[in-house]
């Protein structure tokens, strides 16, 4: 069974080869800020991090299935995943920093520190399967899960400057990666070190598994 990734994230793909799935990858279009902005509008209130993460997988798994989805069941279907991630320090939400001096300053809020991160996730049946019980009404779940990440206390202003002169964590919600230059950083992580990733592998498998599916019809390599 083939899983049809909507992200181009280098992060997701290298999760899901490390564990023996190579996902067919679209790129989703979606307008996250507008997106979110009349979301939240529409409700009144500022959605929270889980709420966020998860709306807007929702969004890019729903994009690549309404530009994508005769594709997808031409070449016998699938299950499109849509994700996202956002991180927490302090209560606040801290996106991709962009900018070297954000990352410093950032990098030196956590150091010391532990933060949230919370991966969504959502997960559409594009089987033949689901095509036969309810053409053209693609089933949808949810799930977002959460870790914790501490980052030590000694790590001196050179390496964090040394780390963000990289380049590495610009582009990285919360920036930092531990399966990056920053690992030796990390003091400590509760939760799935995939989630911390940007997708979480033990929310995949309940979702396949909501779904109807077994998770191990999705290995396509042994993952060694």
């Amino acid at each position: 069974m083939r899983l049809i990734l909507a992200s181009t994230s280098p992060a997701r793909l290298s999760v899901l080869r490390a564990a023996g799935i190579e996902p067919l990858c679209f790129s989703p279009e979606v307008d996250e800020e507008a997106e979110v902005a009349a979301r939240e509008a529409a409700d009144g209130r500022r959605l929270t991090a889980p709420e966020l993460v998860e709306y807007l997988g929702r969004l890019k798994a729903e994009d690549v299935v309404r530009r994508h989805g005769d594709e997808i069941r031409a070449a016998g279907g699938g299950l499109v995943l849509g994700g996202d991630s956002a991180f927490l320090l302090d209560g606040e939400i801290l996106g991709k920093p962009h900018l070297p001096e954000v990352a410093l300053e950032r990098s030196r809020q956590h150091r010391g520190a532990t933060g949230v991160l919370h991966s969504g996730h959502w997960l559409i049946d594009c089987t033949e399967s689901s095509a036969e019980t309810s053409p053209g009404l693609e089933r949808g779940v949810g799930a977002v899960d959460t870790a914790t990440v501490t980052l030590s206390a000694d790590v001196t202003d050179a390496e964090l400057e040394a780390y963000v002169a990289t380049g590495e964590p610009l582009k990285l919600a919360g920036g930092f990666a531990i399966d990056g230059l920053a690992g030796a950083f990390i003091e400590r992580i509760e939760g799935a070190p995939s989630c911390v990733i940007g997708l979480s592998l033990p929310a995949l498998r309940s979702l396949v598994r909501e779904l109807g599916h077994e998770y191990p019809a999705l290995w396509t390599t042994s993952g060694a």
